[in-house]
């Protein structure tokens, strides 16, 4: 049967007009004024907005690190993906050390099938770039993988010399693919992090000390040049600081095809709180690291002028009170040295409310900017527009009936994603999704939860747009 969503207003990247959404079977079949009931699901969207789904383009679901997994599957992290608004997501696959890329596609595939409850994609991370690997490099975008990660980061264990990462950027170029990257300065951040450890200095607010933001904008800078060169189109991830902002923006204005990201942490945690009391600074512990009060001005205006492109979350979660009642290990692995602490935090479930109440309600950019960067640009860059990230004829009917009175606060005693503490401790957001809608099918209702299990898809993506 149709389903029928009248008399809302749709925000798009481009336009807000109220209008009413005709839905048949998974695509949005017809908008306009007026339209017909007879034969319909009726749903009354008055006061309310129309939303695209949210796009997250970079989760860690399952990961193994450090000793242990992130504590959210393909099924908690999808579901508490979906209560906040987000209706589809890519996350990182990781090559097996050793392993060819085939293997950890293959791996990623069997965490998420039977499980996911939104509509995935995925990246390759690559781990060890032998030339064997190099050449299996063209065949993910068979796979329906149009994007490659590197770690310019993590010394010993992920991190790759220019020469890889430039051979790897020609070959990306050559066969339609994304370089994504971690930009740090591995060697800088083993050295600083042996010091420190020598001198004592174990807390959690080191971790910040040993990654500083320097060390992110010369990494930032010398993929950049690296991507002018080759030609590649390059995608920096989680850039969180003033210093690495500048080294994207210089590229852009040369003309490079390079495009960045920031994650929600960034804009809210500070190193301040890495040194909260105890070990609870663990909590915030991520690479690169929460950085200072100062950025977050800087990154909001880069979301809004386009300096930066799209808004992520790097949903990478830990329980902090691990090993209890059956759980996994979590932050605690960290308890003798910040260098072995869980890096990563949870907020896929938060991303839209906090964007939306910060960037909206706090003048920062229109609902339709809002749109655009967690939307429609992740849509474009990642191959997926536009089937993902707009309301339009033909569009998969991924669909928020957004409230934007709604009051909600923030807490782990009532959110979805599967850790026992939550970023945003009693923050308080004002807009928040009443009703989702994925293809065309109501998932969320409130605090209802109608998806299932095993009913997302996987989405094998076209080659990348970019969006300059």
């Amino acid at each position: 049967m149709p389903t029928l969503i009248k008399n809302g207003t749709i925000v798009t990247a481009s336009d807000t007009i109220r209008a009413d959404v005709l839905i048949e079977g998974e695509q949005v079949a017809l908008i306009g004024r007026g339209l017909p009931e007879a034969g319909a699901t009726v749903i009354d969207a008055s006061g309310k907005l129309l939303l695209p789904g949210g796009i997250d383009v970079h989760t860690h679901l399952e990961l193994p690190f450090g000793g242990t997994l992130s504590s959210d599957d393909f099924f908690t992290g999808q579901r508490a993906a979906a209560f906040g608004g987000t209706t589809s997501h890519i996350d990182f696959v990781i090559q097996p050390i050793g392993g060819s890329l085939k293997a950890g596609i293959d791996d990623w595939h069997s965490k998420a099938t039977g499980k996911a409850a939104i509509d995935y994609g995925f990246h390759i991370a690559i781990t060890d770039l032998r030339d064997e690997v190099m050449a299996e490099l063209p065949s993910v975008v068979d796979e329906g993988i149009t994007s490659l990660k590197l770690f310019m980061a993590y010394k010993g264990v992920f991190q790759v010399d220019d020469t890889t990462l430039f051979r790897a950027m020609q070959v990306a170029e050559k066969h339609g693919l994304l370089v994504m990257v971690h930009a740090e300065n591995g060697d800088v951040i083993a050295e600083l992090t042996t010091k420190l450890l020598a001198q004592g200095k174990t807390e959690p607010k080191y971790h910040a000390v040993a990654h500083p933001a320097m060390a992110e904008a010369e990494a930032t800078g010398r993929a950049v040049a690296l991507a002018g060169i080759s030609g590649a189109s390059l995608y920096v991830v989680h850039m969180t600081c003033e210093e690495s902002l500048e080294q994207l923006a210089l590229g852009r204005a040369k003309g490079f095809r390079v495009m960045g990201e920031s994650c929600t942490q960034y804009l809210y945690v500070f190193e301040s709180d890495l040194a909260r009391p105890g070990f609870e600074g663990a909590k915030f512990v991520c690479s690169p690291p929460v950085r200072q009060p100062k950025d977050a001005p800087i990154l909001w205006k880069a979301l809004a002028d386009g300096t930066l492109q799209a808004i992520s979350t790097d949903h990478c979660p830990f329980w902090y009170a691990g090993g209890v009642d059956g759980r996994i290990p979590g932050k605690e692995l960290g308890m003798a040295g910040f260098h072995k602490i869980p890096n990563g935090m949870p907020g896929i479930e938060d991303r839209m409310g906090v964007m939306w109440h910060g960037g909206v309600n706090g003048g920062h950019y229109s609902p339709n900017r809002f749109v655009e960067i967690t939307a429609t640009n992740p849509a474009k860059i990642f191959g997926l527009y536009p089937r993902k990230g707009t309301i339009a004829p033909g569009s998969d009917a991924d669909i928020l009936i957004w409230d934007p009175a709604q009051i909600h606060t923030i807490s782990a005693d009532t959110h979805h994603m599967n850790t026992d503490y939550n970023v945003y401790e009693g923050m308080t957001v004002r807009g928040w999704p009443q009703k989702v809608f994925l293809r065309g099918r109501l998932i969320v209702d409130g605090d209802t939860w109608l998806g299932e299990r095993g009913s997302g898809q996987f989405l094998r993506r076209r080659p990348f747009g970019e969006v300059l």
